[in-house]
């Protein structure tokens, strides 16, 4: 299976980069790089949608100059690719997120994550934020969800510190096989890991709920969310921009949640609410 790589150049930068990435993520793109003033976007090449990314409001923004470059990325072509740019991450010294070439760090959670296109390998805002929250947070003995897994960062390190019971989901085959090998790779093998979307939830309930997709998926499956949250348990948002913050939490509150801690990263947002 084959990825197109888009390389944008958007003048100014700021805002203009996080502004297209936004743009980007509410299409069927699955992970995004800035480096040196240029943004990478990656998308299956399968499910690129030319005629929504050719109406993305993107291209009549005033005031930006934008441009683009796209090649095709050969499935083989992909470990060297990752390979060549990632680099461990530091989680405020709780915990490092790293490559298994990569030194184990002395003290603190040892993750490691060997991606396969899948979202979320901490280098992204929004999975950096949910690693914050959830390094906070006390797992020990409780049921915790997954919900769009991608590499599955966030089930291991709830595993890691002490989950009773965690569930990785996500709808993309590549991210559901990846966490499978992430896991096994974590000595985790207790996670469950299921392929598919709120639908595979049936009746289970979860003391803490994970979701970091983008602000439609998580509008239109909240109250499956929710539903899935014991009262009392916790919900974690993320994947939108700090204007829709709002907007979510609006709508979770129609669910009986309220705002307990809210997180900002480069234009970024991470919600943590609780359930009464």
């Amino acid at each position: 299976m084959n990825y197109l790589e888009f390389s944008f150049r958007v003048t100014p930068e700021d805002p203009g980069l996080e502004i297209a990435e936004a743009a980007l993520s509410q299409l069927a793109f699955e992970s995004f790089t800035i480096e040196d003033g240029v943004l990478k976007a990656y998308v299956r090449e399968d499910l690129f949608d030319k005629e929504g990314f050719d109406g993305m409001f993107l291209w009549s923004l005033d005031g930006f100059d934008i441009s683009y470059e796209t090649v095709v990325v050969e499935q083989q072509n992909w470990n060297a690719l990752w390979e060549s740019n990632f680099q461990p991450i530091d989680v405020e010294g709780k915990a490092m997120v790293r490559a298994p070439f990569h030194k184990a760090p002395e003290s603190g959670l040892d993750i490691i994550i060997e991606p396969r296109m899948s979202f979320g390998t901490g280098h992204h805002q929004t999975t950096y934020m949910m690693m914050s929250l959830l390094l906070d947070t006390d797992c020990a003995g409780k049921n915790v969800c997954d919900m769009g897994c991608g590499t599955g960062v966030l089930a291991i390190i709830a595993a890691k510190q002490g989950a009773r019971d965690v569930l990785a989901v996500d709808i993309d085959q590549w991210a559901y096989e990846n966490s499978l090998d992430n896991i096994k790779a974590n000595g985790c093998s207790g996670i469950r890991v299921k392929q598919g979307g709120a639908e595979v939830l049936g009746n289970e309930n979860f003391d803490i709920f994970i979701a970091n997709i983008n602000r439609n998926i998580l509008l239109r499956y909240m109250a499956d969310y929710a539903a899935a949250v014991r009262p009392g348990g916790i919900l974690m948002l993320s994947g939108f921009y700090v204007p829709d913050a709002g907007v979510l939490i609006a709508e979770a509150a129609k669910y009986g949640f309220e705002l307990h801690k809210s997180l900002e990263k480069d234009h970024w947002s991470a919600l943590m609410l609780t359930k009464s």
